[in-house]
């Protein structure tokens, strides 16, 4: 699915626009949240891709949802 990730002044947050979802990202697998998973605050876990070098944001992306995650 498709994620815009962004900078906001609360922190990073996710916006799914087919779901109509927008989200902050409470935790990730790695600091730079780029190739490993990140929880919203909904519950949901999705995969992000990962970058050699960090991209500017806001970007949208090709995440994958995890399906034991709640939501």
């Amino acid at each position: 699915m498709k994620v815009m990730i962004r900078q906001t002044p609360k922190g990073l947050e996710a916006y799914v626009a087919k779901k109509d979802l927008e989200e902050m990202i409470v935790e990730t697998e790695t600091p730079a949240i780029w190739g490993g998973w990140a929880r919203l605050s909904n519950g949901w876990v999705l995969d992000l891709p990962a970058f050699d070098t960090p991209p500017k944001l806001p970007i949208t992306v090709e995440a994958r949802k995890h399906p034991e995650a709640e939501g």
